[in-house]
């Protein structure tokens, strides 16, 4: 659309005062200038919005991001664990990638045993939960979010909390869900969370984008931590060479 010229467009690119105390915000500009973010550490004693955890091996960097979600941040923040902390990651696979971190992150912060559903899914009473496509009869749509309230055996139904609505699926039903402790950047476009954090590795060469790590730090309103290695998070500044999408929208307008 912006490239066929038809249409007006602005460029935000000046931070107001109240947003200058903001590191988030700073860097977030930073990054989308393809400069490298202030990733500095804060005086002793004194806090951030922006953190920047250094880790090149992965496994290791799982560790921390574990210790980060299940005790240090809420320790020092005060975020409740599951509600306010939101893990974004550009892949689906890997040590790092949205499936393996959401069954590390449900055996920390959901060990109950009671209440699963096992096989293709294993669902537990209190789970972080995400639809994942759009659901008209029962008006869920894709990316709500979600926790699980109860799983009824005998029933074969499993109730969702969506936002103090609860939503019934069957078990038949149960692939439009998902675990979302951890989510992909991507599908966490037009969303916000109070604290994100976000693993930056090597290992992610072929999604390290400067769009893309600019919309994960976007994501967290009052804190984001970086976890990874400072060379990756380099290689993702410079490149703004997206994907892209051949729609021929710019065609069909002119």
């Amino acid at each position: 659309m912006i490239d066929s010229g038809e249409f007006q467009v602005t460029v935000l690119d000046e931070i107001f005062r109240q947003a200058r105390e903001s590191r988030i915000i700073v860097n977030a500009h930073m990054i989308n200038q393809g400069k490298f973010p202030d990733i500095r550490r804060p005086q002793a004693g004194d806090k951030t919005d922006f953190y920047f955890v250094s880790e090149d091996d992965p496994e290791k960097a799982l560790q921390k991001i574990l210790a980060l979600c299940g005790e240090h941040v809420p320790k020092s923040f005060g975020y409740h664990p599951v509600k306010d902390i939101q893990v974004l990651t550009p892949m689906h696979r890997g040590e790092l990638g949205v499936a393996n971190l959401n069954v590390k992150l449900q055996e920390l912060l959901n060990p109950n045993e009671s209440k699963t559903i096992k096989g293709y899914k294993t669902f537990k009473v209190n789970d972080k939960v995400m639809q994942m496509t759009n659901n008209y009869d029962k008006e869920v749509f894709n990316g709500d979010m979600g926790r699980v309230v109860s799983i009824d055996q005998e029933e074969q139904e499993i109730q969702v909390d969506f936002d103090g609505r609860v939503v019934v699926y069957e078990f038949a039903e149960i692939d439009e869900l998902v675990a979302a402790y951890a989510i992909s950047i991507h599908k966490s476009q037009g969303s916000e969370y109070p604290a994100v954090i976000i693993p930056v590795m090597t290992q992610h060469y072929m999604l390290l984008q400067r769009n893309l790590i600019y919309t994960g730090i976007t994501r967290g309103k009052e804190l984001v931590i970086i976890v990874g290695s400072k060379k990756a998070l380099a290689i993702a500044v410079r490149n703004n060479k997206p994907q892209k999408r051949y729609t021929r929208l710019r065609e069909r307008l002119l």
